[in-house]
This record gives structure tokens, C-alpha cells and sequence, in this order.
């Protein structure tokens, strides 16, 4: 067998191969179980000779895509995952076929794209020019930014260049109320650690941050520098932080106001600048997820900051291949990676295609979905609503006041698997005020009113089982 590669004709069968499948895997969204429990490693070995084409996609066709998520449709509810809308999709094919690497302008196009995506998305959140920044591969990698540039910012406070020469002797205590798990993490790979966080307390049966408690921790804080980490919907309860008097506080004490607005700026589409995120224009830096409510492929999001060039003070390296253009940084130079895919395509053809109303339909027809299913969770006598529906999260667990505390916990969990399992949603755990719950998080362009009523039957079949085993 050789597998010597014959440019035209692996070309032409495998786009005749991708259409294929790509129609059926797309054709069956709606109908096959949304989660493939329990996978396995498939029963392939690796071989010195290689297969055929045929071959090849044959293996991909019966071992692989089976036991795919129908993560892309309707119903899966799980993490805040959006789906590819049809034009970030077709983007995203021709990414891998154009296989552009948005570095450093002066070979093509595509920086160019990048810098008008970026100012396409202020447009569309109505952020102020001041804003600079570059897409990432997702909020992680934001977050991860935003720890970074705020580690720069604390360093110059202190006369230390923290990127140059490390973080050795640098004074900084970091606020925080209800950081998200990826903040937690960026914030230990910039060498603050996971656990140096000063928490700020909530508001009653909320997650927004006390805004008079952080105003006593920042006046009682002895250290050089401060950082705030701030919510524009939080994990579980979708709250949003009152920006605008946080942002008085940092301004009183130099700190620096990090913004994690991942799905939640994009409430900022159907209400405006005055809705729950007012104020996230006076941030330092700000977190966005595409692949979220954007609804385009893996991998997407971005980071915006006021301080560029600390942004770039943090990300340059010097070397005369690397080096930047006289004019503006290069992209190399505002983010993690040098080599960066052309992820910005999907995101500008979304925009161009939906344009602001269209965006604003899919969200806001979420929101009014995500408050049907609350609404009527609220009144079914087998489940409690655990906390208000907020924005396009139900926050949930089924009725267990004749448990015990431990038969309860064990109750919520042996539900959640039941309903995963049945296939027809999927849902993600979580905790509120110590107790387990199921988390319904609607975010994708397609869910409609009958997805929530194939929801609400499987909700409570299930339900039934359980209760009559």
C-alpha cells in the first residue's frame, strides 16, 4: 500500500466525503441522544503502512462519529455551550483551507480582518474606541490575559517590569466574589496561585459581589497593588456585578478592574448600555467567549484592554524575526501564541452576515425560552426552582424535602445521570448554597419552543422512573 499523497484526488474524495458526513452528522442533531455516555478510546491501532482514503473515512465514519455529542444542536444544555451557526460553520471550513497564520501583517489580509472583528465587536457591545485587543482561543486564554497585563500594571506601580524580570518582591492582593473556575486557573499559571484570592461576600440568595464589603477589604489592604476581578454573569446564578460602583472603588485605589463578561456582555445586545452590564466600559480589561453565545466553532473568544501596551509589554519577545511593525503591534505581540489559526474569521462572517439583529434574536429568544422553562419548573410540584432565572441559566434540582441531606444530594445526582442518559437534553451539574443542582443553560441559535417542551417531558419521565424504582 502506498500512501504517497495525490493532491487532486485525496482533495476531490475527501470534500465529497466531508459533505456526506457532515450532512448526516448535522441531519441527526435533533434526533439522536444528545450525550454518548461512557466512550472509550476507539479500537484502532496505529500501523507502520497507513490506510487507504477509503479506508481511513470508513474508520472515522463507524468509529468515531457515533459517538460524537450532538453538542452543536438544540438541546445541550450543558456549560454555556453555544453551536455553530451556519455561516460561522462554512468560516470555519475555509480557516482550515485558507491555513492562514495571523501573526504579523505584510503577507495577507487576514490581520487586517482581525483588527476590523475587533472593532466590529465594540460596535456591536457598544464599547468605547479606547479598547484594544485580539482574539483568543477562549475565555481561559482572556482570563489568563487579563491576569497577566494586571500582573504588568501592579509591577509598574512598583517600579518592577514583572514580564522582564519576574514577580520578586512584587505586593498585590487580588478581590474577587465568584471568579470563575478558568479566571481561577489563568490566575495560577500568572504566578499568583489559585488559592490568593481575598473573597469579597455576595449579596443575600445572590452571587453579585458586596460592593460595601470590597470597599473595606481595598481600604484595609496593606499591599502596594490591587486587582479586582469582577462578574458580568456568574457560573451559577448569572449575576452581574455593579460595575459602576466597583470601578469608583478601583479608581479611588489605583486598582486595577478586570471584567470576566464571557456570556454576559452579550446581554448587553437586546438591552443596551444601560442594562445589568452598565459600567463594564470604565474596565481595565474585559473577557469575551464566541464559541458561547456568539454561537461559532471551537475555539473563539477574546480579550479587550484600555492599556495596550501593557498588553504588549506583557507578549512581545525580542527577536528579529518577530520583530513588529512600526504602526501598530502585531498579534503576535497581544496574545499567548505567535503562530495564531485565522479564528477570526467565523466571528467577522457572523457578524457580517447576522449583523446586530439577528444576534439579538437568537439571544433574546434564549433568554425568553430559559425564563419559559424556569416559570414552569417553578410551578411543578417534583422540582424546585433554586434560584430566579436571571438571564438564559435555570438553576434547579428535583423536589427532595422528605429526604434526608445526604439521601438529597444522592437524589440530584442519580437525576441528572437518569436525564442525561434518557438522551433527549443535557445538563451540568453545580452547587447553590451547599446544595447539588442541574444547570439548564440555553445559549444555541436553534433552541425553539419545541425543544423546551421535549425538555419538560423528559424533566418529568424521568422524574417518574426514579421516584416509582
Amino acid at each position: 500500500m502506498t500512501t504517497t499523497l495525490k493532491n487532486s484526488e485525496d482533495t476531490s474524495y475527501y470534500l465529497s466525503q466531508f459533505n456526506e458526513l457532515t450532512q448526516k452528522f448535522m441531519g441527526q442533531l435533533k434526533s439522536q441522544n444528545v450525550a454518548k455516555l461512557n466512550t472509550k478510546q476507539p479500537d484502532v491501532i496505529f500501523s507502520d503502512e497507513g490506510r487507504s482514503k477509503e479506508q481511513a473515512t470508513q474508520i472515522l465514519s463507524e468509529k468515531i462519529i457515533p459517538y460524537l455529542s450532538a453538542s452543536a444542536g438544540p438541546r445541550y444544555w450543558g456549560f454555556v455551550t453555544g453551536g455553530a451557526n451556519p455561516a460561522a460553520l462554512f468560516a470555519d471550513w475555509m480557516v482550515s483551507t485558507f491555513d492562514q497564520n495571523v501573526s504579523k501583517d505584510g503577507d495577507s489580509i487576514s490581520s487586517a480582518v482581525e483588527r476590523q472583528t475587533l472593532d466590529w465587536l465594540k460596535d456591536l457591545f457598544y464599547l468605547p474606541e479606547v479598547f484594544n485587543g485580539v482574539i483568543t482561543t477562549g475565555a481561559t486564554a482572556a482570563n489568563f490575559l487579563g491576569a497577566v497585563v494586571a500582573r504588568q500594571f501592579s509591577g509598574n506601580q512598583q517600579g518592577i517590569d514583572i514580564a522582564q524580570v519576574g514577580m520578586q518582591g512584587l505586593s498585590v492582593e487580588l478581590f474577587s466574589a465568584c471568579p470563575h473556575a478558568s479566571m481561577i486557573k489563568g490566575l495560577g499559571l500568572a504566578g499568583f496561585g489559585q488559592q490568593q484570592i481575598t473573597r469579597v461576600d455576595t449579596l443575600e440568595n445572590s452571587e453579585q459581589m458586596d460592593v460595601e464589603h470590597l470597599s473595606v477589604l481595598l481600604t484595609n489592604s496593606k499591599a502596594k497593588s490591587k486587582i479586582v476581578i469582577a462578574s458580568s454573569a456568574t457560573v451559577t446564578a448569572t449575576s452581574f456585578d455593579d460595575l459602576e460602583a466597583i470601578s469608583v472603588l478601583c479608581q479611588q485605589h489605583q486598582a486595577w478592574l478586570h471584567v470576566d463578561a464571557a456570556f454576559g456582555l452579550f446581554e448587553r445586545v437586546v438591552t443596551g448600555k444601560e442594562g445589568k452590564t452598565k459600567g463594564i466600559e470604565l474596565a481595565d480589561s474585559i473577557t469575551l467567549d464566541f464559541h458561547k453565545w456568539l454561537n461559532v466553532p471551537y475555539d473563539a473568544g477574546a480579550f479587550f484592554t484600555r492599556h495596550t501596551s501593557l498588553l504588549v509589554q506583557c507578549c512581545e519577545v525580542d527577536a528579529p524575526y518577530l520583530t513588529n511593525n512600526d504602526t501598530q503591534p502585531d498579534f503576535l505581540a497581544l496574545g499567548i501564541e505567535n503562530s495564531r489559526r485565522f479564528r477570526a474569521l467565523p466571528v467577522w462572517f457572523t457578524l457580517l452576515k447576522y449583523g446586530r439583529k439577528g444576534i439579538k434574536e437568537w439571544v433574546k429568544r434564549n433568554i425568553d425560552m430559559a425564563s419559559e422553562l424556569a416559570s414552569w419548573i417553578e410551578l411543578q410540584p417534583q422540582f424546585e426552582l433554586s434560584v430566579a432565572c436571571q438571564l438564559n441559566v435555570v438553576v434547579f434540582r428535583p423536589e427532595s424535602k422528605h429526604l434526608s441531606g445526604e439521601q438529597a444530594q444522592a437524589f440530584t445526582t442519580s437525576f441528572l445521570e437518569e436525564v442525561n442518559k434518557e438522551g433527549k437534553i443535557f445538563l451540568s451539574p453545580g452547587l447553590w448554597q451547599g446544595q447539588k443542582v442541574m444547570r439548564a443553560a440555553l445559549s444555541n441559535w436553534q433552541t425553539s419552543k419545541e425543544d423546551i417542551e421535549l425538555a419538560k417531558a423528559s424533566l418529568k419521565s424521568c422524574y417518574k422512573m426514579l421516584v416509582t424504582e
